[in-house]
């Protein structure tokens, strides 16, 4: 089972933070030169939310247990909404020091706060340009680093979520296959990282959902 574990501050695993998928192409006097990203990371942050608050929405019980060691759905809420209070401080350029000023205790209505720091971390990433540098707990890195990391974190705790309060499983194959990008290349080191577990054995015909899952130590299986 997963260990995501609850973080105080928001940080960037340096197996996350350096795998940007490229695409290369060649200028006309051969040298390579670095296409666009292949996906469009704020249009994803968009979808991920929109995964994440649908399911925030239809909890009933929040302190059923979740895939999550040690977390009920409250918990596991909670974390998320924590994540995107840090985001608009930082991307306003402010210090971890500044930042943590400016990020107050959570109310008992977790899910008005999900729609409350969801719109404003929303407004904040689509203002906030891709190379621009973010301090964060471990380093400094760029918005498009950290932004990476949120799409994916909030993507696999929408599974999460569903998997706790019997809700639709099901994720948006696009924010998958992005998510993908950002965990296969780095399936050796996700364990080490100290967030997750091991990764459970996947047959390779699995679907890409599934696959996922399976490289952060989830297994929908079952």
């Amino acid at each position: 089972m997963p260990h995501d574990n609850q973080r105080s501050e928001p940080t960037v695993p340096e197996t996350i933070a350096t795998t940007e998928t490229t695409d290369t192409t060649s200028t006309p006097d051969g040298a390579a030169a670095t296409a666009a990203p292949a996906f469009d990371w704020y249009t994803l942050q968009k979808q991920a939310h929109r995964e994440f608050g649908r399911r925030v929405a239809a909890v009933g019980d929040w302190n059923a247990p979740t895939p999550d060691k040690e977390w009920t759905v409250g918990d596991l809420v909670r974390h998320v909404i924590q994540e995107q209070q840090w985001i608009p401080p930082l991307l306003a350029g402010l210090t971890l020091n500044q930042a943590r000023r400016r990020v107050d205790p959570l109310g008992d209505d977790l899910a008005a706060e999900w729609q409350t720091h969801s719109s404003r971390a929303t407004a904040a990433w689509q203002a906030a340009p891709a190379d621009a540098s973010v301090q964060l707990s471990y380093d400094t890195v760029t918005v498009l680093d950290y932004l990476r990391e949120q799409v994916s974190d909030v993507t696999i705790h929408s599974w999460d979520l569903a998997r706790a309060t019997a809700a639709d499983e099901v994720l948006d194959d696009g924010l998958i296959e992005a998510v993908w990008t950002v965990f296969e290349p780095q399936r050796d080191a996700l364990e080490a990282s100290g967030l997750f577990d091991s990764p459970v054995p996947m047959p390779e015909d699995a679907p890409l959902q599934s696959r996922l899952l399976a490289l952060t130590g989830r297994d929908d299986r079952r």
